[in-house]
């Protein structure tokens, strides 16, 4: 049986992607991952889900990485949630592998509905397991967790070297703020790697344009 574990990271992000990843394998190596020690990539270092990336890629029968842009998400989030576009992400991935089944990481505590999004987007009908904290719980959404970690904040460091240090892209880090303030003052508008539709960029664009610095964290 072959088995699919899907998750993302970014998605809360003011700046930069939403990255989604798939890792397809062979359930007879499910337990191979822990062995080498894959776990929820929020409880490892940067340098050992770096490790762990290049170890899933040997485990794994395939292993597919999506990013949707910020232009994306605020182009797509006037159509869609941002629950139903990770869904319609999800079942790209699962019609490009064709699972037999499926374990997701829900955003949405409804676990039921998130599902039946990604069965109305997918082609592929394979039975899905959709679970919050499944990052946590399922070694496949472990694994995906850890490919979509590693290739959005490899994302980051390129955005970075473009545009100045951005931080991690979430309106907690305290660069990520800096970065956003700078480049609003010093332009008047967004710069093109934020989310345009989120709460901090409406926030921090109408503070600095009204000459305040303050703005949501949310």
């Amino acid at each position: 049986m072959r088995i699919l574990g899907v998750d993302e990271a970014g998605r809360g992000a003011v700046l930069g992607p939403l990255v989604v990843a798939g890792v397809l394998l062979d359930s007879s190596n499910v337990s191979k991952l822990a062995e080498i020690g894959v776990k929820d990539s929020k409880k490892l270092s940067p340098s050992r889900r770096e490790e762990l990336s290049a170890e899933i890629l040997e485990v794994a029968e395939y292993v597919v990485v999506l990013q949707a842009p910020s232009q994306t998400l605020d182009c797509e989030m006037s159509l869609y949630s941002l629950n139903v576009l990770e869904a319609k992400l999800f079942a790209m991935i699962i019609d490009a592998l064709k699972p037999d089944s499926v374990i997701v990481d829900s955003p949405d505590e409804n676990v039921e509905r998130f599902a039946s999004y990604i069965h109305q987007f997918s082609l592929c009908k394979p039975s899905i397991t959709a679970e919050t904290k499944a990052d946590e719980k399922y070694l496949p959404v472990s694994a995906a967790s850890i490919i979509a970690k590693v290739a959005r904040d490899k994302i980051i460091q390129r955005l970075s070297a473009r545009y100045g240090e951005v931080g991690s892209g979430y309106s907690s880090d305290p660069v990520t703020r800096s970065f956003l303030r700078r480049w609003i003052e010093e332009n008047r508008d967004l710069p093109p790697i934020a989310r345009r539709k989120w709460k901090t960029s409406q926030d921090m664009l109408a503070s600095v344009r009204q000459g305040r610095l303050e703005f949501s964290d949310h």
